[in-house]
């Protein structure tokens, strides 16, 4: 499902990235953990085309993205790739419901398939009585469970996540991650899960280690 050769990625002077390599299945999931400033984060914006890296090769659902231009990347990126990050990024002027439809307008589906789906996603996750509230009247656990729909609202071939339970207390982080294997078992996503969190990167189907730029053996 993701394929990542010999990574590279330098920012100035600074080498970041220095030659990674990453295989992952189809439905598994995998966390990432390591030090602040390994590349934890580089890689995984470089894996969701969000930056390019200088040298290497990206595959992602069978598609060498590097190759591809703007255009066709933002498109690829919503269509096949969702992003949760530690900070949730909802609008706050919009709901919970209208939060999670906008990757699918994007996408140009129909207003009435789009409500319908993320409506059956937020009650999925438990927000079935928080659909027309705003940011500002959710938790923090109930934000990053609608930033979760958002994610899932297009059907992507793969979920990344960073640090996505960083802001939320320990019992709601548990619960967070419990919540990905459930996601997996229903929507047959594949995750990579960047977190500083040892015990819940543990849960995962694999867990990566990275040191000064590098995946280790």
């Amino acid at each position: 499902m993701i394929s990542a050769k010999n990574i590279t990625k330098n920012y100035g002077a600074l080498q970041v990235l220095k030659g990674v390599d990453l295989e992952v299945k189809q439905g598994e999931i995998i966390s990432i953990v390591g030090a602040s400033g390994a590349g934890k984060s580089t890689l995984l914006h470089i894996i969701g085309t969000l930056d390019k890296p200088d040298n290497g090769e990206v595959t992602v659902d069978g598609v060498k993205v590097q190759y591809m231009s703007d255009k066709s990347l933002s498109t690829f990126r919503n269509q096949k790739i969702g992003f949760v990050f530690q900070f949730h990024h909802l609008l706050p002027e919009f709901t919970a419901l209208e939060n999670v439809c906008i990757p699918a307008y994007i996408n140009r589906k129909s207003k009435a398939e789009t409500e319908a789906k993320a409506s059956g996603i937020l009650e999925f996750l438990g927000l079935k009585d928080r659909l027309h509230h705003k940011p500002s009247e959710l938790s923090g656990g109930e934000q990053q469970r609608v930033a979760i729909a958002r994610a899932l609202i297009n059907d992507p071939a793969v979920i990344l996540a960073d640090e996505p339970s960083g802001n939320l207390d320990s019992n709601t982080a548990k619960e967070l991650h419990e919540m990905f294997f459930t996601l997996r078992e229903k929507y047959g996503q594949t995750f990579v899960i960047v977190t500083h969190n040892i015990e819940l990167a543990e849960m995962a189907d694999r867990k990566l280690t990275m040191t000064d730029g590098k995946i280790d053996a």
